[in-house]
């Protein structure tokens, strides 16, 4: 089995705050009644309801699943429902009020009828949800658990784990290039005498011609910097009891200020508010691309929007390629690295920590970063060793279970680690001590050993020790 997942399931585009407990739950909902739907069931539904276990049933509402749940159980999809939809789509719900199933069919529904089990925790996945379905004389017509494994992937419990994914999964491509650790991925570069994004270039060209995988790479990057310039463009509170204010805005006017008197230029304070400005569009429940998660959504788009706008035309960028075809470079890099730490170790928050989002995500943005400053596969592969090492047993602590603090602030600071890691690794040959696939097993133990309370429960650690005001 390959390692390897597509670009177009690791980056999708989808709705804040969480991958893991919005997203995924999301696809989850939908999937239930499209396959009700498929069995040609669905007309005998009188009633339904969801319980949300363990991480999930803990954040849930912070994270906004249960609106997620409702949103795909009338048949919205992450990647085309409008952020507005979702937004309390449960929390606003009148008890009693049609729930339209699928788009078509109707069924009473009330807030209830999602459940919280946060003390539950199933043995496959901390984030676990079951969907059930009864008809009008109360007698069960279907029933299904799902997991939501992070990164928006979901599979249904006591499925093979290569099977589940975003669109049903890829990983049982028959890919060209199949590598399971990051040996396996230098040795085929040294072998083909390819690059790391070449060679996942070629994996993707797999599944769809070559005008279509870089087109689709662009619209990822489009979202991305989209995503950027909106909550740059953006002012107010953002939503929960905390009423965290948004920054990014107001340092976008002072470095712009700043620069229109002459100063110069700043890159590494636009880096942190790149990176602020997509967290804080997430943590409001905007349109977001999970990279390769959404607690974890600032990291890449920041580092890459930094090379955009600094770096591109430097002398230390590569002088063959143009700013389109880096960024399907610094994009295909981060896949490879992802699908490692995918694969290998994880990067759910329930599961790993923080250490397996915020740090999978500043392996593949370092990476990727190297790939467009001009490095080596070799370069490569140790940047993202250097940015993962530096944050391991980093646990996921969230305050109010809300994707704000310390997620928003963390992502800036990764961002910026990340760019180190680039510029350490361009600095040698790419011949390092510890191996970015040692660093992976590492972050695999410790997420294992971490404390649950340490992995988006809200029941450890900074989540406990400030006061939710």
């Amino acid at each position: 089995m390959s390692a390897y997942v597509s670009a177009f399931e690791l980056f999708s585009i989808g709705v804040g705050p969480s991958s893991s407990h919005t997203v995924g739950p999301l696809r989850a909902a939908r999937a239930f009644v499209v396959r009700l739907e498929a069995a040609g069931r669905l007309p005998e539904v009188a009633r339904v309801g969801c319980v949300l276990y363990g991480s999930l049933g803990a954040t849930g509402i912070g994270h906004g699943t249960p609106d997620a749940v409702v949103a795909g159980l009338q048949g919205h999809a992450p990647e085309t429902v409008d952020p507005d939809v979702v937004r309390g789509a449960w929390t606003e719900w009148v008890d009693g009020s049609p729930l339209v199933l699928a788009g078509w069919h109707a069924v009473p529904f009330s807030r209830s009828d999602v459940t919280f089990e946060p003390r539950t925790r199933l043995p496959e996945h901390p984030n676990a949800m079951t969907l059930s379905a009864w008809d009008a004389a109360g007698d069960l017509v279907a029933s299904e658990t799902y997991l939501s494994v992070g990164g928006g992937f979901i599979r249904r419990a006591g499925e093979a784990a290569e099977a589940g994914g975003r669109r049903g999964g890829s990983c049982a491509v028959a890919w060209p290039y199949r590598f399971s650790t990051a040996a396996e991925l230098l040795e085929l570069c040294e072998r083909e005498q390819m690059s790391i994004a070449g060679l996942a270039r070629r994996n993707e060209e797999a599944l769809r011609p070559e005008a279509e995988v870089a087109a689709g790479l662009d619209a990822i990057w489009d979202a991305m910097a989209g995503c950027v310039e909106a909550g740059l463009r953006a002012d107010g509170t953002l939503p929960g009891m905390l009423r965290v204010r948004r920054r990014a805005g107001a340092m976008r006017a002072q470095l712009e200020q700043a620069e229109a008197a002459g100063g110069r230029e700043l890159p590494g304070e636009w880096l942190g508010a790149f990176a602020l400005a997509v967290n804080e569009e997430n943590a409001s429940g905007g349109r977001v691309v999970t990279a390769p998660t959404n607690g974890a959504a600032g990291i890449l788009p920041a580092v890459a929007m930094y090379w955009w706008r600094f770096a591109a035309e430097s002398r230390l960028a590569s002088e063959d390629l143009d700013r389109r075809r880096g960024i399907r470079r610094f994009l295909l890099t981060a896949t490879a690295l992802g699908s490692l730490f995918k694969a290998n170790a994880s990067i759910s928050g329930a599961e790993g920590g923080c250490q397996a989002e915020v740090g999978s995500a500043c392996a593949m943005a370092a990476g990727g970063l190297t790939a467009v400053m001009g490095g080596n596969s070799a370069q490569i592969e140790n940047a993202a060793e250097i940015a993962m090492e530096h944050h391991l047993g980093l646990t996921c602590d969230p305050v109010g279970g809300l994707v704000q603090i310390p997620c928003i602030e963390r992502n800036a600071i990764a961002a910026s680690t990340a760019v180190t890691a680039a510029r350490l690794a361009l600095r040698g040959d790419g011949q390092h001590y510890v191996s970015l696939d040692a660093v992976v097993e590492t972050m695999r133990q410790t997420g294992i050993d971490m404390s649950h309370k340490y992995k988006e429960t809200s029941e450890g650690g900074l989540a406990v020790n400030v006061v939710e005001c």
